[in-house]
């Protein structure tokens, strides 16, 4: 059976862009009608008798008011019980046991001994039900991907086929892994670091941004410094790979600690354990300590590794959330013993989502194949990509035209070298780009505005492919003053997410079915993120993939270990050929031993028939522009926007392509359900608040204050209370907030992906687009 046409990937009709033969198949580890259970049967119709003005007072001593109230109260019950059999499910207490251990013992046990009454439901038992239905939401229509109630599938085309084909395997996971958080092992190192019979084989470097030329020494921004002939001799030997005693050896009569501690008290060195970042941080220590020549140390603190590998692996081998806690609380124990070190972090605005010590992610058992009928469906997605290449050229474009007024500035005093560059374009990078980034989104949705010309009030609008070809090439092609390529080599890569929406395999191959465009990563491969590539069935697959778009070296910055949420050992990317360049700019995460990895002092900045290029020691010459790649992905992925932020704004159709779904922003006040107090009452201005508004029952909302976005039933009693809440929290922190609701599209009922036991889920594909070499 053939998979592609040609084994050169899957074109889009325009011959720009093509995708890859494998995506990712993604969607949550429990069955969508899970949440259905929680919106009781009649409930929302006996509310809408009450249909009228949302101001009217409804009486309590109205005779239909108080049968109502009656029944509602019946429901919450019957909804409280079903809660307490999904709190029981060993799947989902085991899901909550990885998620937030502690909400184990404070909240699901004492909620799992209530026994639900109409008088019963208090403050705090409410509140418990709506924390566990908050975690089912999540675990039911939420496709994360995240251990098993979140795990990676793969799915690769098929064009012979003619829709959606799938094959779910045995049972829903295929494989687990469990893996350290790098903070984790990072503690570990600390520690060790601080062994001083460890000190020695301890091997110094020199910072990146730091110039060494014969026996001066320059650190961007500040002048030259003379340095003496031991200084220089032993910053000459700080390269990442000979430890203390080597460089001891080699300058016999020199105090090297005592030297190596000055030029560590100026900022020029670093001396200290370091683990490269990486899926398996243990295993570079492991293979640090094995080097070590002092057995007795050397065995000290394989020891230690041992232990927590050892807890590790009886975390990955714990089933049931009684194990699991178990397992999890002994190795956070002996990490904490060994490491001296909290085994938790706090949650900050400077850490990156893995908070404990390890985390597992998982495939999935169930594979996909995408048809001939998929494919065809998807050509809207060419002129999308093409708005996108014209977005990330222009914000290019925008900062290499400052970078280069940083470039002849610095060249007026002699030759640049990319340390000295990289900082002096901090203003540009973190202020004036942002600016420039926020200009082009707005134009790009004028632009968007044009091609589409949405009616005022609309609410569905429907374009073919041929209506808005044109004006995409007029507006975002060569007609539009886009310069040739996507502005950097990582902008060749767009990730979308697309759903199926379908009641199933069979519908779609009827031609009875839509695709739904989730998000558009911009700038980013993000099947190349280790939580992916880790879980593929053959990494090196994706690695040829990788080779295949680029057959020629490329230059990738380093980037830190972690950065808040953007940037973690889960999302860093992992398909580096061994042919690629690093540049050290200010961290060095990949080790000092890995070939090709080059400090920015190093590297030259020049200007080569009209365009900024940087020359490595080695002769290698790369764009400059690529050196900005992290910074400029980052400022382009929530760029992608075809709409304006209106207070609504209406689906939009593209032959069977939806690339919008219809959203409404809301200011606080206006869901002014979220302040009545009794539940009845607010369940039924919530059902009138939706009718005014033409809301459809199944949505998304997204608050400023709330981590990520969550799911609303406004069928469901307990998901009204949970709107609410999150709103009230809103008004209180951020008064000018507002609500983002978007239509949840597929919905629980088209769900198409099953198991093996006729169960269906959610499930997105996030495919690789990337865009052809020009010339």
């Amino acid at each position: 059976m053939a998979e592609t046409d040609d084994g050169g990937g899957v074109p889009l009709p325009g011959g720009r862009w093509r995708l890859w033969e494998q995506f990712a198949l993604r969607g949550p580890g429990f069955p969508a009608d899970g949440v259905l259970r929680l919106a009781p049967a009649g409930l929302a119709e006996a509310a809408d008798k009450f249909a009228g003005d949302d101001t009217a007072v409804l009486a309590p001593d109205d005779r239909e008011w108080t049968d109502f109230a009656g029944l509602f109260a019946q429901a919450a019950v019957e909804t409280a019980h079903h809660l307490q059999d999904i709190a029981r499910t060993p799947a989902f207490r085991e899901a909550v046991a990885w998620q937030n251990r502690p909400v184990l013992a404070s909240g699901v046990a004492p909620f799992l001994a209530w026994t639900p009454t109409a008088a019963g439901r208090t403050s705090m038992p409410r509140q418990r039900e709506e924390l566990v239905a908050h975690y089912w939401q999540r675990f039911c229509v939420k496709n994360d991907t995240i251990g098993f109630f979140g795990p990676v599938g793969w799915g690769r085309w098929d064009l012979e086929g003619p829709g959606v084909a799938v094959d779910p395997g045995e049972g829903l996971i295929a494989a687990t892994e469990v893996y350290f958080a790098g903070w984790a092992i990072d503690a570990l190192a600390a520690r060790i670091d601080a062994d001083p019979a460890l000190r020695e084989w301890v091997a110094p470097r020199r910072v990146p941004f730091v110039r060494v030329s014969d026996a001066e020494v320059t650190v961007p921004g500040r002048p030259a410094r003379s340095v003496g002939p031991e200084a220089a001799a032993v910053l000459g030997l700080c390269d990442g790979l000979r430890p203390v005693r080597d460089i001891r050896a080699a300058l016999p009569g020199v105090d090297v600690p005592a030297v190596l501690a000055d030029l560590v008290a100026r900022r020029w060195v670093v001396w200290k354990l370091e683990v490269p970042a990486g899926a398996h941080p243990e295993r570079a220590l492991r293979a640090w300590l094995d080097g070590v020549g002092d057995a007795e140390a050397r065995g000290r603190w394989l020891a230690a590794l041992d232990t927590l590998e050892r807890g590790r692996d009886r975390v990955r081998a714990a089933e049931g959330a009684d194990d699991v806690v178990a397992a999890l609380a002994e190795l956070e124990g002996g990490f904490a013993a060994l490491t001296e070190t909290a085994a938790v972090r706090e949650k900050s605005a400077g850490t990156a989502p893995c908070r404990a010590v390890v985390y597992a992610d998982c495939r999935r058992a169930a594979t996909v194949r995408a048809g001939r009928a998929v494919h065809e469906a998807l050509a809207p997605l060419e002129p999308l990509l093409t708005s996108s290449g014209w977005l990330t050229a222009r914000l290019a474009d925008a900062v290499m035209a400052e970078a280069r007024g940083v470039y002849e500035r610095l060249a007026e005093d002699g030759p640049v070298d990319l340390a000295s560059f990289w900082f002096a374009c901090m203003p540009v990078l973190h202020g004036t780009a942002r600016a420039r980034a926020d200009a082009l989104q707005r134009e790009f949705r004028d632009r968007w505005a044009s091609v589409l010309a949405v009616p005022p009030g609309a609410r569905r609008v429907h374009r073919s492919l041929a209506d808005i070809a044109g004006p995409v090439a007029e507006h975002f092609g060569t007609g539009g003053g886009a310069p040739p390529g996507a502005g950097w080599t990582a902008a060749r890569y767009v990730s979308p997410d697309v759903m199926v929406a379908a009641t199933g395999v069979d519908a779609v191959e009827r031609g009875d079915f839509e695709l739904v465009l989730g998000e558009l990563h911009l700038a980013a491969n993000t099947l190349g993120a280790s939580l992916f590539v880790h879980q593929h069935p053959d990494p090196g697959e994706l690695v040829r993939l990788t080779g295949r778009d680029h057959p020629r070296p490329r230059l990738m910055p380093l980037l830190p270990k972690e950065h808040r949420s953007r940037l973690s050992a889960r999302t860093r990317h992992a398909l580096v050929r061994p042919d690629d360049y690093h540049v050290a700019l200010v961290d060095l995460t990949s080790g000092a031993g890995r070939p090709r990895t080059v400090l920015s002092a190093d590297v030259t900045v020049t200007e080569r028939d009209g365009e900024l290029v940087v020359v490595l020691p080695d002769g290698a010459r790369f764009p400059a522009v690529d050196v900005f790649a992290h910074v400029l992905t980052t400022l382009a992925m929530d760029l992608f926007q075809i709409l304006p932020e209106d207070g609504h704004t209406p689906r939009v159709t593209v032959d069977r392509l939806v690339v919008a779904r219809e959203t409404w922003r809301l200011p606080g006040p206006d869901l002014d359900f979220a302040d009545e107090k009794d539940e009845a009452r607010r369940f039924v201005r919530a059902r009138r608040w939706r009718a005014r508004h033409g809301l459809p029952r199944y949505v998304f909302v997204v608050l400023p204050t709330e981590p990520r976005p969550f799911y609303v039933d406004f069928d469901s009693p307990v998901y009204v209370n949970i709107l609410a809440k999150a709103v009230r929290r809103m008004v209180r922190k951020e008064p000018d907030g507002r609500a983002v609701v978007t239509e949840m599209l597929p919905t629980p009922e088209q769900a198409w992906l099953v198991d093996d036991q006729g169960r269906s889920y959610t499930s997105e594909l996030r495919f690789v687009a990337v865009e052809e070499e020009q010339g």
